[in-house]
């Protein structure tokens, strides 16, 4: 995935992101609310030697107390100092449970001991931190005096005895708040992530170009009213989606550029993906451009073209495969247009046969004779082979997808089916693209987004 991939998915999650950052901020600041707060309080020991007379003897003093002091530190949490501490102040408590509370540093370079103590009561921080220094002092004393009469030759005297806290270090509100942002956001990004992953959904030129080399040839805009209005070329030439069409015809124009006959059939992978209304709107976009056009509604199962054309489709094109009328009797002249219509006739039992019949091929050959261009109104490819017969004997397919609603196994059979019958196939039309959010269609994707409709 690419930056612009990452950035859609996450302004298509962008109320997941902000409902899980907002709710983990939420809990880290219920957390600093009702946690116990803790106070921690240090005392500080200084090492020193004693017998030092010259310069010499204090370098070789201090850098002997230097060693020394690390060792000292880890004695702190020794059962050596702080049963002693626990007697002095009559704790009712154990060393173990002790040894949690109570932790002890060296800086580095340094003959100094920090004796630190965190706990909840602020004053008994001090005390203990304060009173476990002093019993480390008699423990070293002890330690190191192999000499009664000479002494230890160390030296260990609190400078700095442990100060009341007059705030607690934890927790912090600041910082709760902040982590329980980030983990929440951190949650909301997975989950962007994971939808993303297992959204087999087509809905860009990206996602079709992952799956296949063939051009995606345009995009058909989302119009709420397509049902009322279907034939958008005819009824709002001025708007968006009828310029969509447009935008198609002029690439449909230079497509196969070696392949002298202009025939498609128009199909999808599955119902639904607007393949009648695309066809519809595509041929009357090519009429307009001067192209002497024929609508073949070659949907022998359930017909729509004639319907959404507004004519009669009681006779067509089963009747001119199987001679009970003429072509030319079956023929329709759309308006005063150069656009011709041939419905689907009578419904036969045998559609894929028909279609896929030596009579077929010759009317095939005979209608690209007497056209421009003639597209085929065909079937969904998954439910039924017809699209796929047909497109073998005309050459060329257009293959619909639905943005949104066609998925990716949905396309890739579509594609199969067409290949295993040796059924070329010219382009990928994408339909039903939103105007508006993550997935906006840019009209000719040049970057003009159109916000004239609402999106699906």
């Amino acid at each position: 995935m690419e930056l612009q991939d990452y950035l859609r998915v996450f302004r298509k999650n962008w109320l997941v992101l902000l409902v899980l950052s907002l709710l983990g901020a939420g809990l880290g600041l219920a957390y600093a609310q009702l946690a116990t707060p803790t106070y921690s309080a240090s005392a500080r020991v200084f090492v020193s030697t004693s017998g030092a007379t010259t310069a010499a003897d204090l370098q070789q003093g201090n850098t002997f107390t230097q060693q020394r002091v690390k060792t000292y530190a880890e004695l702190v949490t020794t059962a050596a100092v702080l049963q002693p501490t626990i007697d002095s102040l009559n704790l009712n408590t154990s060393v173990a449970k002790l040894r949690g509370q109570v932790s002890a540093s060296a800086p580095l370079n340094t003959t100094v001991i920090n004796v630190t103590v965190a706990h909840t009561d602020a004053v008994f921080a001090a005390t203990l931190a304060t009173e476990t220094a002093n019993q480390l002092i008699d423990v070293v004393e002890q330690i190191e005096t192999t000499n009664v009469l000479a002494g230890s030759p160390v030296r260990l005297t609190v400078v700095q005895e442990a100060e009341v806290p007059s705030a607690p270090t934890s927790p912090k509100k600041a910082l709760s708040v902040a982590l329980g942002l980030i983990v929440g956001m951190g949650l909301g990004v997975a989950i962007a992530l994971v939808r993303a992953a297992l959204d087999t959904k087509i809905r860009n030129e990206k996602d079709v170009e992952r799956l296949t080399d063939l051009p995606v040839l345009g995009g058909i805009v989302f119009d709420p009213k397509a049902k009322e209005r279907p034939l958008i070329v005819h009824e709002d030439s001025a708007s968006p989606r009828a310029e969509n069409f447009r935008t198609l015809r002029t690439n449909l124009q230079f497509l196969d550029a070696g392949r002298r006959e202009r025939a498609f059939v128009v199909t999808s992978a599955v119902p639904g993906e607007g393949k009648s209304t695309t066809t519809a709107n595509l041929a009357i976009a090519l009429a307009q451009a001067g192209a002497k056009v024929l609508l073949v509604g070659a949907d022998l199962r359930k017909p729509k073209m004639a319907h959404y054309m507004g004519i009669e489709g009681s006779v067509g094109l089963t009747d001119v495969l199987i001679g009970r009328v003429e072509l030319t009797d079956a023929l329709q002249r759309w308006g005063r247009t150069d656009l011709f219509l041939l419905p689907s006739g009578q419904i036969p039992p045998n559609p894929s046969e028909l279609l896929g019949s030596a009579l077929m091929d010759d009317l095939i050959a005979r209608l690209n004779k007497d056209f421009d261009v003639v597209l085929y109104d065909a079937p969904p490819l998954l439910p039924v082979t017809d699209a796929a017969v047909l497109a073998r004997l005309v050459g060329g397919c257009l293959v619909l997808v639905a943005s949104g609603r066609t998925t990716s196994p949905e396309l890739e059979t579509a594609l199969a089916t067409l290949e295993n019958v040796d059924a070329p196939v010219s382009g990928v039309v994408l339909t039903m693209l939103p105007t508006r959010g993550p997935d906006a269609y840019g009209y000719g994707r040049y970057g003009y987004a159109y916000h004239q409709e609402s999106p699906r």
